[in-house]
């Protein structure tokens, strides 16, 4: 039985592959932001409810310190809570540390969060990170970090989503040897939950086909030592933006987000 921590487990992908985790008995540690909706979820999983508000890095913190504090190891870190987008929209938000929203809560918060766990997860050893990436994918602008130019929540999504997956490439590489291994899943296309209602978009695969894609980087006894790979769903599969792998960019990726990352306080 393994400790799985999910990130974004009161609704969608998240609320369903925690159900389907509990029903093979691993224990759940489920995140979110809305504590009713998370007491739901832990009602029919029997998870431990964690909450903390991913627009805010500090929050982020809290809530390592917390799982920390209760837990001295953890398995699989799944890190699927995100902010999608608008259709059309050109509505650019900020986070509460002033970064551009997209990337605070699809890049930032999950880069922070898996670095504060890499203890746990090193103790736990063969221990699993698996980042909820996306198809929809576009390099990251260094001269235009915030996304101040030309900005739509879209590409803002792909960029955060494409930069999740190079950071995948990077932490796995400097995980190597260590047990702990790190990939990235397009779990399926526009599935049938909230985020997709609220993208104005309609839905195109179901939910099931995520959740089983995503299962699968989880316990799938095949993919114990696959490490530094992005699936297309079930398939290993390339970037659509190859450039994103590249030492260069993956190097001053990680210099940016180390920066933006180490001026949070809590």
């Amino acid at each position: 039985m393994a400790t799985v921590l999910i990130t974004g487990a009161s609704d969608g992908l998240g609320r369903a592959l925690a159900e389907d985790l509990a029903a093979d008995g691993h224990r759940l540690l489920l995140h979110g932001r809305n504590p009713e909706r998370l007491a739901r979820v832990a009602a029919t999983t029997g998870g431990e409810i964690f909450t903390a508000d991913f627009a805010s890095l500090a929050a982020v913190k809290r809530l390592a310190a917390e799982v920390t504090a209760r837990h001295n190891r953890l398995d699989v870190l799944v890190n699927n809570a995100g902010v999608g987008f608008e259709a059309g929209s050109t509505s650019r938000e900020m986070s509460a540390d002033g970064y551009e929203l997209r990337l605070a809560v699809n890049h930032l918060a999950p880069a922070l969060l898996t670095h504060e766990l890499l203890p746990l997860l090193r103790r736990a050893a063969p221990a699993r990170v698996v980042n909820v990436a996306s198809v929809g994918q576009q390099l990251f602008d260094f001269d235009d970090p915030q996304h101040e130019r030309d900005f739509t929540q879209f590409d803002a999504y792909c960029r955060s989503k494409l930069a999740l997956i190079s950071h995948t490439a990077d932490l796995a590489a400097r995980l190597a040897g260590t047990g702990v291994t790190v990939n990235a899943v397009h779990p399926a296309t526009f599935m049938a939950t909230t985020m997709t209602e609220a993208s104005g978009l309609p839905a195109q695969e179901p939910l099931e086909k995520g959740v089983a894609a995503t299962r699968r980087l989880v316990d799938h006894p095949g993919l114990a030592s696959v490490t530094g790979a992005y699936f297309h769903s079930e398939e290993q599969a390339s970037v659509s933006e190859p450039r994103a792998l590249d030492a260069e960019y993956v190097g001053r990726l990680a210099a940016l987000t180390g920066r933006l990352i180490d001026d949070v306080t809590v």
